[in-house]
């Protein structure tokens, strides 16, 4: 069964891990399963409880390495053996190196004991967090898990929990309160959160070479965002859909309009919205032959380089993500290339290469059409907060000759509560006639 392999870095008594190897007996970690106890001091007292579970060890030590690229090395063997996907600080008293932590993007995590960003950084850890939230008086406290990067405390917050400082607490009273109501509970939580995460990009990635009806690519996702099909039918016609969903009360204040055969979105109620710098956008346009369609106004970036004589591409690099932090959309787009009665189609995402808004990835995929298929991407992986980027190459999907069987199925797959507006279009490339089908949620 496919499962995310968990490796869990300690380095002393591990009562953060064993809160993990509890939640995982009673199942509630069960998109992983730990693969691997590391720690950096032989002598912790966690490898004694990964012993008692049967989970396999590793101890790796800074002193006995010499340097820590020797040091991290000897880390990346033993999780590469052992088959890792995600790792879990606890309690883990060495620094990464950013050579180490980008080689696990999104896919580390770490337990901090204070509501970050107080009390965190270089130097705060254990009871010396404990003490200085004492001696700065603050009256509320906490832990958080966050993603790691090479920054102390630096990453992404994934989940805090807060807890109370009571009259006469000492640091080690409130230590102990702190891991019995927030880090024993929120750290087997994160950890299923991120381990779910890898296990769907996985699986997608497993399944890549498969051909799907759009029930199996997205009735059981409750939020892959905005999406985008290009594809060709069994009789040869070119098949182009455009779908939106909506979270917030502006992004669901939407609705598509048709002018002069192009697409816009708009809004429902014009008097409801509160942004509408990425929402209000054409997302379906013609230039010369070729049909561009895309998430936002990079839409219009296409279509007037393409008229200046550029390409596809080019005119992707002037472009990155959205900066909607901290979700960092990716821009999706693609383009129909008609060309002597026949077509060719691109599709491109624009991603933030790590979960900090970092540098963009850039991936286009070129297709030569195949009469039944087509492929899909979409913006996000799948719900979340934030809500996870779109995962490996664009999923093949089947597309049907008649264009209201094949509407239908993709609006009945998308989740009801979500859904806003889907656009499907049929074209003939020897002719250039289309037909099309436009469904609004808001009517």
């Amino acid at each position: 069964m496919l499962t995310t392999g968990i490796a869990v870095l300690i380095s002393g008594g591990g009562t953060n891990l064993q809160a993990l190897i509890d939640a995982q007996e009673r199942g509630d970690i069960n998109s992983g399963k730990i693969r691997l106890v590391v720690s950096s001091n032989e002598k912790a007292y966690g490898l004694e409880r990964a012993r008692k579970a049967g989970i396999p060890t590793a101890v790796v030590s800074r002193k006995d390495a010499g340097s820590q690229e020797a040091f991290e090395k000897g880390i990346t063997d033993a999780l590469d053996k052992a088959g890792v996907d995600m790792i879990v600080l606890a309690g883990f008293m060495q620094i990464l190196s950013a050579d180490f932590t980008k080689r696990y993007p999104r896919r580390i995590i770490n337990v901090h004991p204070s509501l970050i960003p107080s009390f965190c950084g270089e130097g705060c850890y254990g009871l010396r967090v404990h003490r200085m939230a004492l001696d700065y008086g603050v009256k509320v406290t906490g832990a958080t898990v966050h993603y790691v990067n090479e920054i102390p405390d630096g990453g992404r917050i994934i989940l805090q929990k807060a807890v109370e400082i009571l009259p006469g607490d000492t640091p080690k009273i409130l230590q102990k309160r702190v891991m019995e109501q927030a880090e024993w509970k929120i750290l087997p939580r994160a950890a299923e959160m991120v381990a779910a995460r890898i296990k769907k990009e996985k699986k997608a990635m497993e399944n890549r070479h498969e051909i799907f009806e759009p029930a199996q690519l997205l009735a059981d996702n409750s939020y892959p965002g905005r999406g985008i099909f290009l594809g060709k039918t069994p009789s040869g016609k070119a098949a182009c859909a455009y779908f939106i969903m909506g979270r917030s009360d502006n992004s669901r204040n939407r609705i598509f309009e048709l002018k002069e055969g192009e697409l816009f979105t708009a809004p429902f109620d014009p008097s409801k919205v509160e942004d509408p710098s990425l929402i209000i956008y054409a997302a379906l346009r013609r230039t010369g032959q070729d049909l561009v369609v895309t998430n936002g106004d990079q839409t219009d970036t296409i279509v007037e380089h393409i008229q200046k004589g550029s390409s596809f591409e080019e005119a992707l690099r002037t472009r990155q993500f959205e900066p909607d932090r901290p979700n960092y959309t990716p821009r999706i787009s693609g383009i129909i290339a008609f060309a002597e009665g026949d077509f060719s189609y691109k599709i491109s995402i624009l991603k933030s290469e790590d979960a900090e808004g970092g540098a963009c990835a850039r991936y286009t995929y070129e297709y030569e059409p195949e009469p039944g298929l087509g492929h899909l991407i979409h913006t996000y992986e799948c719900d979340g907060d934030p809500l996870p980027s779109f995962q490996g190459e664009p999923r093949r999907m089947a597309v049907v000759d008649d264009i209201d069987s094949f509407t239908d199925s993709l609006w009945g797959s998308l989740d009801q509560d979500n859904r806003i507006s889907l656009y499907v279009r049929y074209t003939d490339p020897a002719t250039g006639r289309f037909d099309d089908r436009l469904i609004n949620k808001n009517e």
